[in-house]
């Protein structure tokens, strides 16, 4: 919008154009259940909660557009843990959202908006937790919180003081997103002053129809949901708040996953990276930084299915001039892809893949040790760009995911065998096991490492591939 839109002139023109928009499209939305009570609740803080694929994304966004577009000058933000999550996700249907209400709301910054602007005044602020930036600057009439599972309380006890009241245009400022179901042990679930509103895929009329028949749609994506395991399954066809049952790993999100918006950087003195080769299964790649105690952090990922070895090596050289990367630790079972990781340049050995030693390594690490920190932590900004294929079947798109359905087998009697884990869900975790086995020197003598410099200050970067 040019700044003559702003002249009285202007903005009646655009007025009409918006007036006329509304007149053609259609805003009628369907909503039952949860979706439809999200439609009118005013209580300060609310989450629309259940399994994958009910709608409450659509509902809960429905709602988000419908507050600015009838609340004139008002200031909403749509957030998200990190911001770089926000675009290939909920902004996407919020445009249909748009679309289909004729609101007139109009994006601003390019392919990654920082804001949407209405025409009564109202504006949208985006943004994630990493990078609040202007967002979180002042007092806000609402804030909406997509994939709200994924924050801390402490994150979402942040965003509520922007939602007090305090120079609101609304008579009802409210805290309010959407999540799907996590451990019971989750704060969602556990915080009495939060209105939780249960969705199920009945309420979703995409999936079903008036009648409670079962559509097209309904049948294709309930076969992705039934196709699910383990806690997934439970969590993300069922709607149950479960914990994962055997997991290999005690990864604690609340212990281990640390903010990288205030990562202190300068006590690191090298990175070393794991590599597990995939193509239908997701390719993975860790960067992990080494400080002067020896700690490790995963601080830069690429997690990829339906990449050829040339994307790989182009994805390795520039984490390692971004990083200084000492050595690429690699899985073994491939020796021609280690032999173009070398002919590019790049310090790639084959890594140490007795498994039980390696596991052994990585939960070593996650043990708090005497200082009360774990030896081996993640960053909540590590992953550079999410697999949408991998995101459509339900499957984990990080690392981070797979902590929580890299499970153990279990016996006749339902008790885990803790002998070999099930292979699956262990793309990154195969990388992250090649990477620790490589610092705890198993197996074979260290690799010559590439001097480093004592302290690294740049800024852990987030990619395209």
């Amino acid at each position: 919008m040019t700044a003559a839109a702003f002249t009285p002139g202007g903005a009646q023109a655009f007025r009409e154009r918006y007036d006329q928009r509304r007149r053609t499209l259609a805003p009628a939305m369907v909503f039952r259940g949860a979706g439809l009570r999200a439609q009118s609740i005013t209580a300060p803080s609310w989450i629309c909660a259940g399994p994958a694929e009910t709608g409450k994304t659509v509902a809960t966004l429905w709602r988000l557009d419908t507050l600015l577009r009838t609340t004139p000058k008002s200031s909403y933000a749509l957030v998200r843990k990190v911001a770089a999550d926000i675009g290939p996700t909920v902004l996407r249907t919020y445009q249909r959202v748009i679309a289909l209400s004729g609101s007139g709301a109009l994006a601003y910054g390019g392919n990654a908006p920082q804001w949407y602007d209405y025409p009564n005044g109202a504006r949208l602020w985006i943004g994630g937790m990493d990078r609040p930036g202007k967002v979180l600057s002042g007092e806000r009439d609402g804030i909406y919180v997509n994939q709200a599972e994924e924050l801390t309380l402490e994150d979402w006890e942040t965003l509520s003081t922007r939602t007090t009241g305090r120079g609101a245009v609304t008579a009802t400022p409210m805290l309010f997103g959407d999540c799907n179901p996590g451990p019971p042990s989750h704060w969602i679930i556990n915080r009495p002053t939060l209105e939780v509103l249960y969705s199920k895929h009945e309420d979703n009329p995409t999936l079903y129809d008036d009648a409670g028949q079962i559509t097209p749609q309904g049948v294709k994506s309930m076969a992705v949901l039934d196709a699910l395991t383990g806690v997934r399954y439970k969590r993300l066809r069922l709607g149950q708040w479960k914990a994962a049952e055997g997991t290999v790993y005690d990864f604690d999100r609340g212990v281990h996953l640390i903010s990288g918006a205030t990562f202190d950087r300068t006590h690191i003195r090298r990175h070393v990276a794991g590599v597990d080769w995939g193509f239908t299964n997701p390719g993975s790649m860790l960067v992990l930084a080494v400080d002067g105690d020896g700690r490790m952090t995963l601080v830069h990922e690429v997690y990829q299915t339906g990449k050829l070895i040339d994307w790989w090596v182009a994805q390795a050289k520039e984490a390692r001039d971004c990083f200084s990367i000492d050595v690429f630790a690699c899985d073994p079972a491939e020796p021609a892809f280690i032999q173009q990781f070398q002919q590019a340049g790049l310090n790639a050995i084959a890594g140490y893949n007795d498994i039980t030693p390696g596991i052994q390594a990585v939960q070593a690490r996650l043990k708090v040790a005497d200082d009360g920190e774990p030896r081996l932590m993640v960053l909540d900004t590590a992953l550079a760009a999410r697999d949408e294929a991998l995101e459509q079947l339900r499957r984990p798109i990080s690392t981070l995911q797979e902590f929580d359905v890299y499970v153990w087998p279990k016996g006749i009697d339902g008790k885990a065998l803790r002998e070999k884990p099930v292979d699956d869900n262990n793309h990154g975790l195969d990388a992250l096991r090649y990477a620790v086995a490589e610092m705890e020197q198993l197996g074979h003598q260290p690799s010559v490492y590439y001097a480093m410099p004592t302290i690294l200050t740049a800024a852990v970067p987030r990619r395209t591939p």
